[in-house]
């Protein structure tokens, strides 16, 4: 049978829509108008016209459902496995949980080309902007093992813990950004509105004004005048580094230097480090061969130069080469990963010591975080605060040599 989705309309004109499982578009017209309803437009969840060359979905589902919704609906699938149900059953189970269409549609289209004889493994790949390679590649793992809950599990795990650390990364840094944003909004404000307001009481008294106030007037004309240009040469800019970002050379050069910053290129080697160890490490524990493993971790890194480095250290290791020298040759990577996983490999216990070396480069990345916080942060308010002393010393000067003409 095949999931299909329907419009339709009941007696009243009032739109409905909704998934059905049957074996033609037919029969489901069929049950619509059983159930009082007249069908406007029906078609399969998992169509091949749903798919693109890359087997992409359409685009309804090209975003995906979310790092933190796959994370959970991971969980309670592993949950219902764990507990005796079926795939199927677990399926039919998690459509029914589905808090959203989208959530819903993807499950469907799953749960058909299992019930048509596919794997789960290969019914997840057909949706690869929802389930990344490594999702697929662990419960074709746990398929074969037999110990698709475990799997499951772990892969939860996993993502929860990636999710955290993202969202780690993205907390720390929001109140660098949220000042630099204020104080470029107050500075801009003082320069293009509150100075001139002010200034033009000091030019009808035709005063000999200080150097720094006529320095002040010349750069607050000048913004006044050419603010759009700036605007729209900030955005234009920003364009054209995301176009340029989408090209692999510029990529990597860009990713290269941003990793040989003194401070943030330490934190983006850590960050890049513990997806990898992290990935590594759930890959080797499920049975996945050590190749395919490489392979699948390497596009996990999010650095270019860090994914490069897995690239040439996966040629060598496919030549014979153990992982520890490989990564070793290769660079980029810490001297304690590189220890970690020499002895994991002569003890048996590879998973295990990623594991661990991905809980100290996830403790390195809250170091470092902490770090960059407390450098950016007062250097921020350094800055602003001298930028507003300069501007208050501009408008002051005149006060000042005012009162003493008076006096």
């Amino acid at each position: 049978m095949t999931a299909f989705r329907y419009k339709a309309l009941d007696a009243s004109g009032k739109a409905t829509s909704g998934m059905l499982e049957s074996d033609s578009a037919k029969q489901v017209r069929v049950r619509l108008r059983e159930q009082n309803l007249v069908p406007v437009a029906v078609e399969p969840v998992n169509r091949p016209a749903d798919h693109d060359a890359a087997g992409g979905v359409l685009p309804r589902l090209r975003g995906g459902i979310g790092a933190t919704a796959l994370a959970l609906l991971t969980r309670q699938f592993a949950t219902l496995l764990g507990a005796g149900m079926t795939i199927e059953q677990a399926l039919n189970a998690l459509i029914e949980q589905g808090e959203t269409a989208r959530e819903k549609a993807v499950l469907a289209g799953v749960r058909s080309e299992v019930m048509a004889g596919h794997s789960l493994a290969s019914a997840m790949r057909r949706f690869p902007r929802v389930f990344p390679d490594i999702y697929a590649t662990l419960v074709m793992a746990g398929e074969q093992s037999g110990q698709i809950s475990q799997v499951m599990l772990k892969l939860a795990d996993y993502m929860e813990a990636r999710h955290a650390l993202r969202q780690k990364v993205i907390t720390a840094m929001i109140y660098p950004a949220i000042v630099t944003v204020v104080a470029f909004a107050v500075i801009a404000a003082l320069l293009t509105y509150v100075v001139p307001q002010v200034v033009s009481v000091f030019t009808q008294t035709r005063q000999a004004l200080p150097l720094l106030t006529r320095g002040l007037i010349v750069v607050s004309d000048f913004l006044r005048a050419t603010w759009w240009m700036w605007l729209a040469g900030g955005v234009g800019a920003g364009l054209m580094l995301r176009r340029a970002l989408r090209q692999e050379a510029f990529r990597m050069r860009w990713q290269g230097l941003l990793l040989r910053l003194p401070v943030a290129g330490g934190l983006m080697r850590a960050i890049a480090t513990a997806r990898f160890s992290s990935a590594m490490s759930i890959l080797a524990g499920s049975g996945v061969p050590m190749l395919r493993s490489l392979e699948t971790g390497a596009g996990l890194t999010g650095n270019l130069p860090m994914q490069r480095a897995v690239e040439a250290a996966t040629q060598q290791v496919r030549e014979g080469a153990s992982l520890a020298a490989a990564l070793k040759r290769a660079g980029g990577f810490p001297p304690m990963l590189v220890h970690l996983i020499a002895s994991g490999e002569a003890t048996g216990r590879l998973d295990h010591t990623l594991s661990t070396a991905a809980r100290q480069q996830e403790s390195e990345v809250a170091a470092r975080l902490s770090v960059l916080t407390a450098l950016v942060e007062p250097a921020l308010i350094l800055i602003m605060g001298g930028v507003v002393m300069v501007i208050v010393l501009a408008v002051l000067m005149p006060i000042i040599e005012m009162n003493q003409l008076v006096r």
